[in-house]
């Protein structure tokens, strides 16, 4: 497994029954083998989003030309 827990990882996938897209930012709050991540999304306010668990594949490491961004979850 490449991940460890605190981690802050990228969304690889539209999630819209929880909110979520495609590039927002989580944290690996749990690790289960053999490829489980439980990951928490955050709103700015400090609020949680989500916590759901995903395969590692749902998710990517940070990249250094990545850049962070903020987006309303009202439309």
């Amino acid at each position: 497994m490449k991940y460890k827990l605190l981690d802050c990882v990228v969304l690889t996938r539209d999630l819209p029954e929880l909110g979520l897209c495609a590039g927002d930012l989580g944290t690996i709050v749990a690790i289960y083998k053999p490829d489980g991540l439980e990951v928490e999304f955050v709103k700015a306010s400090g609020g949680t989003q989500a916590v759901i668990t995903l395969k590692e594949e749902d998710v990517r490491t940070i990249k250094s030309e990545d850049i962070i961004s903020v987006r309303s979850l009202v439309k």
